[in-house]
């Protein structure tokens, strides 16, 4: 018996209509606001994945699926949808198109870590980006979209947390400050933590270390070092939240954890999500282009996992819909009905209506208990009678009524019940 990898998930035909749900949730919620599909390849050259998300990321130095082609070339199964997103911004001229430019994603992600509640190898995102716009309103279009989605999912019991942590200007200060606060405690830290010392300080708060967290508690926060613009920016971001009556906190040690983040970033957070308490996150990265080789263009944009969405929303009860039943079995009581049961089945299928009939040669009784299995609303009883008479015996399995119903009639009548 071949098992399925560690760290992957089959998702059954018992369960996929949740996951087709929570797709079309967040199809409609995005092209609510403007946002349209966008599909790029599963993997990427791995410097797209170096340079835009970070070298000094989990990503990057400890998480990614990274191989050699036939052709000798690195080749990376993406562990996000944002940089692929953006390798096709650029790609395909679309800078020089209409902006702002906003694209929407469904894909299957990959990253080499610990399987846990919510977080696999392979897992499944939405994202959304948004390029062209540098004013707070992007910023807060993007978060008010990102609230919009989880409401229509059901979600309620989360909190929306943001923080900024500035440009590269204000960055610089910042920087040096935590390298003064981090530098007397580096002996006791982690050894993630000292490679990030140099190339970016900023992720050493982003450690889950239980004893770099006693170090990274006390240090001192980037909202603490914004420059005037970048004051400002956050100013407005939480302006417009606020008029646009979307609740949040300020959090000042969210970071999050890739490094092509600026200015705002946020997160929406949930109890029911357990230890792993982000359901959705993101913010800006104006530098993000500019780090893959591009013309520099401001970013914004969020992320969520559907495997976390689907735990979140079991965990707190969120409406989610049944798997839908058939709309009709055809039984055949003897061979000659049978046929004829397959045939009736095929036209009514060109007419809309979902339907089965009996492939495995079972009994009448066998028949309708397969029908009540299927949740099928009508069962049509086809023997030699019914044969002659060119009608179905045709029983509604809510009201247990039977009624004669011609075969051209099928279709009408199965079709009129459904719309009582």
């Amino acid at each position: 018996m071949i098992n399925i990898p560690k760290g992957t998930k089959d998702v059954l035909p018992s369960e996929v209509h949740i996951w087709q749900y929570i797709e079309d949730v967040a199809r409609v919620t995005a092209e609510g606001y403007g946002f349209r599909e966008i599909r790029t390849p599963v993997f990427e050259h791995t410097e797209l994945f170096s340079r835009g998300v970070g070298d000094t990321t989990d990503v990057v130095t400890k998480e990614m699926y990274t191989f050699l082609d036939k052709g000798g070339r690195s080749i990376t199964l993406r562990p996000e949808g944002t940089a692929g997103v953006a390798r096709a911004f650029v790609e395909n001229g679309l800078q020089g198109g209409v902006l702002p430019f906003k694209a929407y994603y469904l894909c299957s992600a990959y990253r080499y870590e610990r399987p846990q509640a919510g977080r696999l190898r392979e897992f499944h995102q939405f994202g959304a980006e948004l390029y062209g716009a540098e004013g707070a309103e992007a910023d807060a279009e993007a978060i008010c979209l990102a609230n919009a989605l989880l409401k229509n999912l059901g979600i309620k019991n989360v909190k929306l947390k943001i923080n900024s942590i500035g440009c590269p200007t204000c960055r610089a200060k910042y920087y040096e400050a935590l390298k003064e606060y981090f530098k007397p405690h580096l002996a006791e830290m982690c050894e993630d933590c000292n490679a990030r010392f140099e190339k970016n300080p900023m992720r050493i708060i982003d450690c889950k270390n239980e004893t770099c967290k006693k170090f990274t508690a006390d240090a001192p926060r980037a909202i603490e070092y914004l420059c005037d613009d970048c004051k400002a920016h956050f100013g407005r971001v939480k302006e417009l939240l606020t008029a646009a009556g979307v609740e949040y906190e300020v959090d000042p040690s969210i970071v999050r954890g890739l490094d092509y983040y600026s200015r705002t970033v946020f997160e929406f957070v949930s109890e029911a999500a357990g230890a792993q308490g982000t359901v959705l996150g993101g913010g800006r990265y104006d530098g993000l282009l500019s780090q893959i080789g591009a013309k520099p263009t401001p970013a914004v944009g969020f992320g969520m996992g559907l495997e976390r969405a689907i735990m979140v929303m079991t965990a707190e009860g969120a409406p989610m819909p049944e798997m839908p039943p058939v709309d009709c079995y055809l039984l055949g009581m003897d061979e000659a009905s049978r046929k004829q049961a397959f045939l009736l089945a095929e036209n009514l299928r060109k007419e809309g209506i979902s339907c089965e009939t009996d492939l495995m040669g079972r009994s009448v009784k066998a028949q309708f208990k397969y029908a009540d299995k299927l949740g099928a609303r009508y069962v049509a009883v086809i023997g030699e009678n019914e044969l002659k008479e060119g009608a179905a015996e045709v029983k509604d399995m809510r009201s247990s009524a039977s009624r004669r119903v011609k075969f051209e009639e099928l279709a009408q009548t199965i079709a009129g019940g459904e719309e009582e």
